[in-house]
């Protein structure tokens, strides 16, 4: 069967290892008719296939990996000849209770359609009298936040509660753009041990975003063009975080050194393919852990994030002197790609004479990469972080690299991290920055980390706790510091999904001071009546 005569069955083969079996992409034709999603797949036709895809056969091991196009095409035709039609494509279900073309059924949405119930007034939900901080529309004040259907609808002071379903007092507290983390790893699902971020050594993100203020998380390179559908499947389509995607410049994904270093499986036009079928969803391109000498790795990274027009995230592996990092962030990386793990010392970020920045992240800065501290478990160090913030060099965004080797030791959760980084001398609108609007333009997502009127509605209302708290680094050394930051309440796409303390809700024992029909425009908490017998004679 040519190459051709597949381009014209529709059919684009997208490979994935996992007990979860074999993943094939919906035909053009089926993508069309389902057109209407922001994370839907584009593009009129599957990728082509060229000589440099698959130059070399998968890794031994890669049980399900299909290594040729010829070997893709004869899946595809057994796959047809064994179901009778092409399967829906992975990450786009069909309406819960349907069933895809292979007769699976179409597991429910967690994420279901806003309320029916009309609420006639201006908004439906007002935040009352907290100390906002809005670095894009330089606001650091007490003002009002007012969100209705989902989006911001006023900031400004003194807003009528009476326009609004729901008022909230939030005085005393900070109301802040929802947080983002740009360096997560959240590919749970697929079962697969062995040190594997496409399986087990990942986290499922809504336990550890939404508690914490973090509204968007993304996925810092688990999946690979071959794998990313079932990720978006599996994960992205079924979280209340909005989940995003770096995608791995290695087509099986971060799956452990054996496929990390496998050249043969990095190449720019399969990624890149990937990454504009998926426009807004996959938002960069990430190379990591790679111990090899070569270039090629980062050579194809940037190769395929000029091609997607998106950023790319390197994640420096081995400390090789056959390819200085100096050279990476100068020479290699273009003004807005982005440097992880800045403060870990690994790879010659620090002078090892003077303790300040290298050279390379001072030339680095001024070529325009932007460097992120992605703690998680082994890359950050006091020892390096605090001189070279004391010498000025701050990051240009806080994330976590959260997965299952840092959730419970140095990093723990985004919150844990700033408040690490205000300990070390930033000042709380400086983490708040680098963890709202400075991650979202990295990512090139302007719509978000702000509270223009018209974006998403995802805030997260924090309070500063002050006492003696200790924060740990890689080395299991602490710093004592003198406060901390405390997630009260997270909005996302305009409801309440997270309330520490209850501060929405109403006395158990009080007067409702809403309407609870029309609540679930504003909370996923809808209060739930009394039953009968609970009711006092007075009540009834």
């Amino acid at each position: 069967m040519s190459g051709t005569h597949s381009l014209a069955t529709g059919l684009a083969i997208a490979i994935a290892l996992f007990p979860g079996g074999f993943i094939l992409a919906q035909t053009p034709a089926a993508n069309n008719a389902s057109s209407g999603s922001r994370s839907q797949a584009t593009g009129a036709a599957p990728y082509m296939e060229s000589p440099t895809a698959y130059p070399q056969r998968a890794p031994s091991g890669c049980v399900g990996c299909v290594a040729t196009p010829a070997e893709a095409r004869a899946l595809g035709q057994r796959q047809l000849a064994q179901g009778g039609q092409a399967p829906t494509a992975a990450g786009q279900p069909g309406p819960e209770g349907s069933t895809t073309g292979n007769g699976q059924a179409v597991a429910p949405r967690r994420v279901g359609p806003r309320p029916n119930l009309p609420n006639p007034l201006p908004y439906d939900l007002i935040l009352k009298g907290g100390h906002v901080i809005d670095v894009k529309n330089n606001i650091d004040k007490v003002m009002d936040v007012a969100v209705k259907d989902g989006k911001v609808a006023s900031v400004a002071a003194n807003i009528n509660s009476a326009d609004a379903a729901k008022t909230v007092d939030v005085s005393n507290y900070y109301v802040v753009p929802g947080l983002i983390d740009i360096h997560m790893h959240m590919y749970a699902s697929t079962g697969e041990g062995g040190g594997s971020y496409a399986g087990d050594d990942s986290i499922w993100p809504d336990g550890f975003t939404l508690r914490n203020g973090v509204t968007t998380a993304v996925d810092a390179g688990s999946s690979g063009w071959r794998n990313f559908e079932d990720f978006k499947d599996h994960i992205i389509d079924r979280s209340q975080t909005r989940v995003l995607a770096m995608l791995n410049i290695v087509g099986a994904g971060m799956r452990g050194g054996r496929y990390e270093n496998n050249i043969a499986d990095m190449n720019a036009e399969p990624t890149a393919w990937m990454a504009k079928r998926y426009p807004g969803v996959i938002v960069g391109i990430k190379s990591a852990h790679f111990t090899g000498p070569e270039w090629e790795p980062y050579i194809q990274a940037v190769k395929a994030g000029t091609i997607a027009n998106i950023p790319v995230m390197i994640d420096y592996g081995s400390n090789r002197i056959e390819r200085p990092m100096y050279d990476l962030v100068t020479k290699y990386l273009r003004p807005g790609d982005i440097y992880t793990h800045a403060y870990s010392g690994l790879r010659g970020e620090q002078n090892p004479h003077t303790l300040k920045p290298s050279a390379g992240l001072i030339d680095g800065r001024k070529h325009g990469v932007y460097f992120d501290a992605g703690t998680g478990g082994g890359s950050f160090r006091f020892r390096v972080a605090y001189p070279l913030i004391k010498d000025g060099f701050k990051p240009d965004s806080l994330s976590t690299d959260l997965h299952i080797g840092s959730m419970n030791s140095s990093t723990k959760d985004m919150l844990n991290v700033m408040s690490k980084f205000m300990t070390m001398g930033l000042t709380l609108q400086e983490v708040v920055a680098d963890a709202t609007w400075h991650p979202a333009r990295e990512i090139k997502q302007d719509q978000l980390g702000n509270l223009s009127v018209g974006s998403p509605a995802d805030i997260a209302v924090l309070s500063l706790e002050h006492g003696k708290f200790g924060y740990i680094d890689m080395d299991y050394v602490k710093m004592m510091g003198d406060s901390r930051l405390v997630c009260q309440l997270t909005m996302r796409d305009g409801r309440i999904v997270y309330d520490l303390n209850g501060i929405s809700m109403d006395l158990w024992d009080g007067k409702p001071t809403s309407d609870p029909s029309i609540a679930a425009h504003w909370t996923f908490f809808v209060p739930r009546p009394a039953l009968p017998e609970q009711l006092t004679p007075t009540e009834k």
